[in-house]
């Protein structure tokens, strides 16, 4: 028993110092004093953050630490829930910040010039069918299970140079409809960012792409394709990107009421398909052709590939910024743990190999 407890303490300290070290190395500190998450007196931000950090890796809650009296903060746990509702904190700009340091100094100096690097947009259910009385609950339908929940629509972009992946920012979505609202935001300073934080939330996700979009375009993150699915990919959204400077890698969704502009004429897709001679087999690949996507008389060329089984782009995504800063560490003592051209040190017990997207 007591060899036990003396295992667990080692491991504890050996994980501590280890984020430690990359709290340090990438002035995690600096990234929420420049994203508001900061105290004029009392518990520094950074010690409450630190330990919420910490929290997943000694595979405790707070309630437990407390309880056990392991890992016990110096403040109490009222601090710790007064620091996650701090309407001033933009957790936005903090993960963009973070995860452009981490691309910039230990990712991309790796990369060679001609790897291309992508932003990857998703959305996935964010289920709270126990929170009723949640600020801004919605019913929001899950595609994947074909119901309606109560929740949000988790939406994240993430960084991808094809062999690691980076959460870069999210955002929780509700919806604009007030009758799937159930429950409305609470009355906060017009001011502030969590009034904006909370607008964006009632915005529809493709505009709230752009948003999240546009931060990572200011953090200076290189990429130069956006990947996303058929929910994302209609011309309005397509011109948007393409006018931030990033082209589009998406599904398109097989609909009469989306047009796009062949040979001279205006058509669906399934039209476009229907004129042109297809490949004969069993080959993957039935049809490409080039087309234009037309907004306001604004022309983009573009190619629409029509396959025989088509893959969406599926991306990780993390709930909270908590999370994403935890993903964070993961994916990059991944690959330091992994790239022989790095010379990090070897983390085995929380290493989790990436997968190659392309």
């Amino acid at each position: 028993m007591n060899k036990s407890i003396t295992q667990a303490t080692q491991n504890d300290k050996q994980i501590s110092k280890s984020i430690k070290k990359f709290f340090t190395r990438f002035h995690v500190s600096s990234a929420l004093k420049a994203s508001n998450a900061y105290k004029k007196k009392g518990v520094p931000v950074m010690e409450i953050f630190q330990y919420l950090f910490l929290l997943i890796f000694s595979n405790r809650s707070m309630y437990m630490n407390l309880i056990t009296g392991r890992n016990t903060p110096d403040f109490a746990k009222d601090t710790v829930y007064r620091f996650m509702k701090m309407i001033q904190i933009n957790w936005i700009r903090f993960t963009t910040i973070l995860s452009a340091r981490i691309i910039r100094d230990a990712i991309f100096p790796l990369d060679s010039e001609e790897r291309a690097n992508v932003f990857i947009i998703d959305d996935s259910m964010f289920e709270r069918n126990r929170s009723k009385k949640a600020e801004l609950l919605a019913k929001v339908y899950d595609h994947a299970k074909h119901k309606y929940l109560f929740g949000f629509r988790m939406l994240t972009l993430g960084w991808s140079d094809g062999s690691s992946f980076l959460p870069v920012n999210s955002i929780l979505l509700s919806t604009e409809n007030r009758k799937n609202r159930i429950n409305e935001a609470t009355e906060v300073d017009k001011r502030t960012v969590g009034y904006k934080r909370r607008k964006l939330s009632l915005e529809k996700g493709t505009q709230a792409m752009l948003t999240l979009l546009d931060a990572a375009k200011k953090a200076a993150i290189p990429a130069k394709y956006v990947l996303f699915d058929s929910w994302f990919s209609s011309p309005r959204t397509l011109h948007a990107v393409k006018s931030m400077g990033y082209d589009v890698i998406g599904m398109v969704k097989k609909t009469p009421k989306m047009f796009f502009r062949y040979n001279g004429e205006d058509m669906p897709l399934t039209s476009i398909y229907n004129k042109n001679k297809k490949r004969r087999g069993r080959s993957r690949y039935l049809l490409s052709v080039m087309i234009d996507v037309v907004t306001d008389g604004e022309i983009i060329p573009a190619k629409v590939v029509y396959v025989r089984n088509s893959l969406s782009y599926d991306a990780m995504t993390a709930h909270t910024a908590v999370v994403f800063t935890r993903y964070m560490i993961l994916s990059l003592e991944s690959r330091e743990s992994n790239d022989n051209r790095s010379l990090g040190e070897l983390f085995l017990y929380f290493s989790d190999e990436m997968s190659d997207i392309t």
